[in-house]
């Protein structure tokens, strides 16, 4: 079977894929901003660099894609079918470290929120947002 992409655009676009600031986190961070939250953006101390951090609440948030963290289940996690013997090894270390982290972040007393990419599409987010003010407030 052919790559939906010419030769060379999978990289290109791949390429494109910002680490920060990304549409789902920008939902995120302004939500929590108008409700008054404050926070601070990728702090280098703790593991992981967290997405946001609530150090008021002792609480971080995650903001993942679904396809960079492999949320299971999600049609969001598909498996490129060009050079499934690069792609698995990599989803599998980016699920392994995200465990890790958490874990990591939870013996030092902090909270840790998990927010998907596909939890913040039109129809679900604002039960998503809902949910994760009460779940900080909590």
């Amino acid at each position: 079977m052919t790559s939906s992409f010419p030769k060379g655009s999978r990289s290109y676009n791949m390429s494109r894929i910002k680490s920060t600031d990304t549409r789902p986190e920008m939902l995120v961070r302004r939500y929590l901003f108008a409700q008054g939250l404050r926070y601070r953006l990728h702090d280098r101390r703790l593991p992981g660099k967290p997405d946001i951090v609530l150090p008021k609440y002792k609480t971080v948030i995650h903001i993942h894609g679904c396809f960079w963290h492999s949320h299971a289940g999600c049609v969001l996690n598909r498996l490129p079918k060009s050079k499934p013997e690069y792609w698995i090894p990599k989803l599998q270390g980016n699920a392994n470290r995200d465990a890790e982290n958490s874990v990591r972040l939870k013996s030092l007393g902090w909270r840790t929120l998990t927010v998907w990419e596909c939890e913040l599409k039109p129809k679900v987010i604002a039960d998503t947002l809902a949910s994760l003010l009460r779940q900080i407030n909590s």
